[in-house]
């Protein structure tokens, strides 16, 4: 609703408004689908008609996208190598990171046998207080690493360091100094991989494309989080046992390995990135 800076903005170039609907429509639909999967054996018919409706809004939103003057989403651009590869990485961090800040502050606060802490809010903040120093250093680190070793480089460290502390923590999680050191190898991962993911897209694109580049990146980021978060809600969910308000340590064991499988996965992406810049 802001007004254009000019040179002014031509008529073909007005919001996509049924984009932005269909998309909302999407992601809702979505995480409606996460939150029902736990409950799937005993409400099918429930499950299966969401799984519909996602499959319609998902067609409707592509088809929309496809004819739309100024797309909200460009799917053309979106097809070229080097912006659907960065979105994936994004993509993989991002849900990475999101499964950590979700599993690991609830580890903290659960006393079960022989897992969890027990802490209270403001332990748990201080626990999680240096990740959160290394995420703020990080994001300039990613840029300056970009520059110096081109973009394949930072992201298969980040990948690498992602897919290392995930499963670390599948493995260890009893010690505090164990959450301490993998919450910031996950803050660090994601603070490099994204901010080289930018940096990189913004300088490979024409200069009238890097908007639209950057905020696929940046709508990536944001559909890796929710996703990553609403997993992790649901391994939860589905990993208390009956009769109990406290997940089974397998619950926090499944989450963390299966975001540090996928994260592994991804560096398949990673190695077929260009080294340079420029790409």
């Amino acid at each position: 609703l802001m007004p254009a800076d000019p040179p002014i903005r031509s008529d073909d170039a007005r919001i996509d408004w049924p984009g932005m609907l269909l998309l909302s429509g999407v992601l809702v639909t979505l995480m409606l689908v996460f939150a029902m999967a736990p409950e799937a054996g005993s409400h099918p018919l429930v499950l299966g008609a969401l799984i519909v409706v996602l499959a319609a809004f998902v067609t409707g939103w592509v088809a929309v996208e496809r004819r739309a003057a100024a797309p909200m989403i460009d799917l053309r651009m979106l097809a070229r190598p080097v912006i659907w590869k960065s979105c994936v990485l994004t993509f993989v961090i991002c849900l990475g990171t999101a499964m950590g800040v979700f599993l690991v502050p609830q580890l903290l606060d659960v006393s079960g046998e022989g897992y969890g802490f027990g802490a209270g809010a403001t332990e748990i903040g201080f626990i999680l207080l240096p990740g959160a120093v290394v995420a703020t250093l990080a994001g300039p680190a990613g840029g300056l690493g970009e520059r110096r070793f081109g973009p394949r480089a930072v992201v298969t460290a980040a990948v690498v360091i992602m897919a290392t502390a995930l499963l670390a923590l599948s493995v260890a999680h009893t010690e505090v100094w164990h959450i301490v050191v993998g919450k910031a190898l996950i803050a660090l991962a994601n603070g490099l991989c994204v901010t080289a993911m930018v940096t990189s897209i913004a300088s490979s694109v024409d200069e009238g494309d890097t908007g639209i580049a950057t905020s696929l990146i940046l709508v990536t980021r944001v559909l890796g989080s929710a996703v990553g978060g609403m997993l992790g809600g649901v391994l939860l969910t589905s990993g208390t046992p009956s009769g109990s308000d406290v997940p089974a340590e397998s619950a926090f064991v499944t989450g963390f390995l299966i975001a540090g499988v996928v994260a592994a996965l991804s560096l398949l992406v990673a190695r077929t990135m260009s080294k340079g810049a420029k790409q």
